[in-house]
């Protein structure tokens, strides 16, 4: 996924949706991204990642739901 931006376009959806939390790049090609905040946009946020930004190409992505720490203050990318 890298070189098409699929982390500043998830930092911007996310910033649309109130949500806080990090996205980076892996050395295998794949993102990561922690997100928080409410339910319901954390839902549509991970529906849009699904499809990401234009030319993304999304094989997968695995989701797992837990406590919110609370550590970020805003979404970042690495």
């Amino acid at each position: 996924m890298q070189g098409v931006f699929f982390r500043h376009a998830a930092q911007i959806r996310a910033g649309e949706l109130g949500l806080t939390g990090l996205a980076r790049n892996e050395d295998d090609g794949s993102v990561t991204i922690t997100a928080e905040g409410g339910d319901s946009a954390l839902r549509r946020f991970a529906e849009w990642c699904r499809e990401g930004p234009p030319l993304a190409k999304v094989e997968d992505i695995k989701t797992t739901w837990q406590e919110a720490t609370g550590k970020f203050q805003r979404f970042e990318t690495l």
